[in-house]
């Protein structure tokens, strides 16, 4: 494992020690070395130079998961300029606040993607903004220069009390606006490490990088890769069927990286028969939602590996626990693991008071990958209590030896005639049922009831739909009390999902409610 004390002297050390290595690979076969990355990052930071971007400049940019949005992040640290990702998903609102919020300099786009013109709505984002970011496009390609025109790097910081704010992420907003949590390369490096501890990972390892590149996951894999040589399989936007294609031909160890991937590799597999898809395999990282119990185990016998490594965690506070490739199966099949090296955890009830092992409460927490405090300040008042930890907004159950186990959101507890209903309670049994492919449990407003408990339910391929009876005694017989059955069953033909996996539960609250 190599050390750095920022990206870019990890980005170094790698091309110095490893530069032949492939570092990424993509659904074109297109390849990259540590070498030609450094190289590549150099070329383009001399570009982005060229365009008066420099120490401290805020530059956000909103690109696919290509070679390029990789050479970019190493560019960027470079300049020493402070970079603000955003997921190719969000839109004019959303991008227009960020960049108007974070006083983007610049704004990196592609042309068009997927369909949609990136290049015409950062110049609407511009038109009302009096003071708007300069739009570059990179289509596949990035500003090139001269690198012995580059001033020296930024020096490296002493310790990490020293580490300069190099990352603005954004948390995606419903019906609020997104929040900037502020960190550092130190933040991101930290989490790597402990990550990576925690699965064992090795140089070899062929890590599938499903996810978009813009979320905090994205700059975090890079640090692992970075330290400890892995090489990534990188697709530009997650397909349940050509991706794990993809992963299939280049043989991938480490198929991450949350319950919806997962459910798809696990369907590729089916669909193969008994030819194991990734022969390779060691295990499948998780994180992002809690898994259903029973998906640990049937990867685990069907896709081979390990099963689930999963972790759990927060744009403010990444992978705050994680699982270890050493743990006990009942342990990575019903939990997320153990606070990663130097997280402390606590939960406590609604009054604040720390509950006892095995009981439910909000889970707070101290971590020194924890942010730097959110970009408009006024935030952090409502984000930490009087203690200094901060409030996750994640029910939980730390047990007797320190797993963590996630139970829903303080948001998604269900108040049915004043009792508490988990979501994730129902959706783990019906996760359960064959006819059911995916599910989500939410409350919709019910003047009786102040709310009702509704499922939705996509069907599992080539099973008919799941009828509302049918589920009620399903649960009936699985032990659920009936103050917890769902009153209300919609049948879809696919969950939708954002393009991190999770189901935007805000969005089916919306419709069913209307």
């Amino acid at each position: 494992m190599l050390e750095g004390r920022n990206l870019w002297e990890l980005v170094e050390a790698r091309a110095a020690a490893s530069p032949d290595v492939v570092m990424t690979v993509d659904e074109a076969g297109r390849k990259v070395t540590y070498g030609e990355y450094r190289d590549a990052a150099e070329r383009a930071a001399a570009g982005l130079a060229g365009l008066g971007i420099g120490p401290g400049d805020v530059v956000s940019w909103v690109l696919p998961t290509w070679h390029e949005s990789l050479v970019l992040i190493a560019a960027l640290c470079r300049l020493g300029a402070v970079q603000n990702p955003i997921i190719p998903i969000y839109r004019d609102r959303e991008v227009g606040f960020v960049t108007r919020q974070a006083g983007a300099k610049a704004l990196i786009v592609p042309g068009e993607w997927r369909g949609f013109d990136y290049v015409a709505m950062a110049e609407r984002i511009g038109a009302d903004d009096p003071n708007p970011p300069e739009v570059v496009i990179a289509e596949r390609s990035l500003p090139d220069g001269d690198p012995s025109s580059l001033p020296a790097a930024p020096e490296p910081p002493a310790t990490r009390a020293d580490e300069p704010v190099t990352w603005l992420f954004y948390t995606s907003g419903t019906t609020a606006d997104p929040k900037g949590a502020r960190h550092s390369d130190g933040d991101l490096i930290v989490t790597a490490r402990g990550m990576c501890d925690r699965m064992l990972c090795r140089e070899g390892d062929r890590n599938l990088m499903a996810f978009p590149v813009t979320h905090i996951a994205g700059p975090i894999w890079l640090a692992s890769s970075l330290m400890y040589g892995l090489s990534n399989v990188i697709t530009e936007a997650f397909d349940p069927k050509a991706t794990p294609e993809l992963a299939s031909r280049e043989d991938v160890t480490l198929a991450g990286s949350a319950t919806f991937f997962h459910m798809a590799y696990l369907a590729a597999q089916r669909a193969a028969g008994e030819e194991p898809i990734f022969p390779s395999l060691r295990a499948c990282p998780g994180g992002g939602a809690p898994k259903p119990p029973a998906l640990h185990t049937e990867i685990q016998q069907e896709l081979g590996g390990q099963g689930i490594l999963s972790g759990w965690g927060l744009t403010e506070a990444p992978i705050l626990t994680m699982a270890s490739a050493l743990d006990p199966d009942d342990k990575l099949a019903t939990t997320e693991g153990r606070a990663m090296p130097g997280v402390l955890l606590r939960a406590v009830d609604l009054d604040g008071n720390e509950v006892g092992a095995g009981e439910e409460g909000e889970l707070r927490a101290k971590a020194p990958q924890m942010m730097r405090g959110y970009l408009d300040g006024s935030l952090d008042a409502d984000a930490f209590d009087a203690d200094g930890w901060f409030r996750t907004g994640d029910l939980g159950v730390i047990d007797e030896h320190g797993y963590v186990r996630i139970t829903g959101r303080v948001k998604d507890v269900i108040i049915r005639k004043g009792e508490n209903v988990s979501a994730a309670e129902v959706e783990n049994l019906l996760y359960e049922h064959p006819k059911v492919a995916d599910v989500a449990v939410i409350g919709l407003p019910d003047a009786e009831r102040g709310e009702m408990v509704c499922a939705v339910v996509a069907t599992a391929e080539g099973a008919d739909a799941l009828a509302f009876d049918e589920m009620v005694a399903f649960l009936k017989d699985a032990g659920l009390r009936n103050q917890a059955l769902p009153e209300r069953l919609e049948v879809v033909e696919a969950m939708p999902r954002n393009a991190t996996g999770k189901i935007p539960k805000h969005e089916l609250r919306k419709t069913y409610a209307d």
